[in-house]
């Protein structure tokens, strides 16, 4: 029997035509993970789906199939989010580019859900853009499995605002003074890190190094894979 799902929370990700009257979409839904929908007759000028397929807003989708790419049944717009504009909107095409990526395919993440509904909340109320990333980076991180620990250096002590340090990948924290003669990792301050761990970018310090930080990281876990909101992003202003 064809699997069928109904009701499933879900937001799009990205859209790409198939065939002269339909889609592919893909999308993220709350309990099922990352999948891809054959919307058909999407493309044509009168399908109510036209309507209701849009970006940053929550949808009710039904679907059903067994395949790579399962056939969408049903989709209703639920409305409640406002609609993201200028600045806002390319960020939250970032932060679909970095689920598109790095996100397996039907792997359920009912808490990164919730974080990338927050998100685009959060855009749209006008939060600190980098607020609003580095949390949801750092929650795509937790959820892939590469979790930050931002209140212990790599032995288990914790951290100290005012020493500096090297972020290894998959290690940690380590004393500058204690990571070896090239100093592997990325250098970062203590204060920096625990700024990060409480979402507190006041300091202009603190706003530096971590984006580049996650920068780091997210380069690393990506695998060479190139972010084209972000090269669309640096020609506007530094993300």
């Amino acid at each position: 029997m064809r699997q069928r799902i109904d009701g499933a929370a879900a937001f799009l990700l990205h859209a790409y035509p198939f065939s002269e009257t339909s889609l592919i979409i893909e999308v993220f839904a709350r309990d099922q993970g990352r999948l891809a929908l054959l919307a058909r007759g999407a493309r044509r000028p009168r399908a109510a789906l036209r309507g209701v397929l849009l970006a940053f807003q929550p949808l009710e989708l039904g679907w059903f199939g067994n395949g790579e790419v399962k056939t969408l049944a049903r989709a209703e717009w639920q409305g409640g989010v406002p609609f993201l504009q200028g600045d806002d909107l390319l960020l939250g095409y970032y932060l679909n580019e970095l689920l598109l990526k790095l996100l397996p395919r039907e792997d359920a993440h009912a808490a990164l859900y919730d974080a990338y509904a927050a998100a685009l909340l959060a855009l749209a109320g006008g939060v600190t853009h980098a607020e609003v990333l580095r949390r949801f980076e750092k929650a795509l991180l937790a959820e892939l499995g590469y979790g930050l620990t931002l209140d212990r250096d790599a032995e288990g002590e914790a951290l100290q605002a005012t020493e500096e340090y090297r972020y290894q990948i998959e290690r940690g924290a380590v004393l500058a003074a204690r990571s070896g003669k090239h100093g592997a990792g990325l250098a970062v301050s203590g204060k920096t890190l625990l700024d990060m761990a409480v979402d507190d970018y006041a300091d202009p310090r603190t706003l530096l190094e971590c984006k580049q930080l996650m920068r780091h990281l997210l380069g690393h876990y990506l695998n060479g894979q190139t972010l084209q909101t972000r090269r669309v992003f640096i020609e506007l202003q530094d993300v």
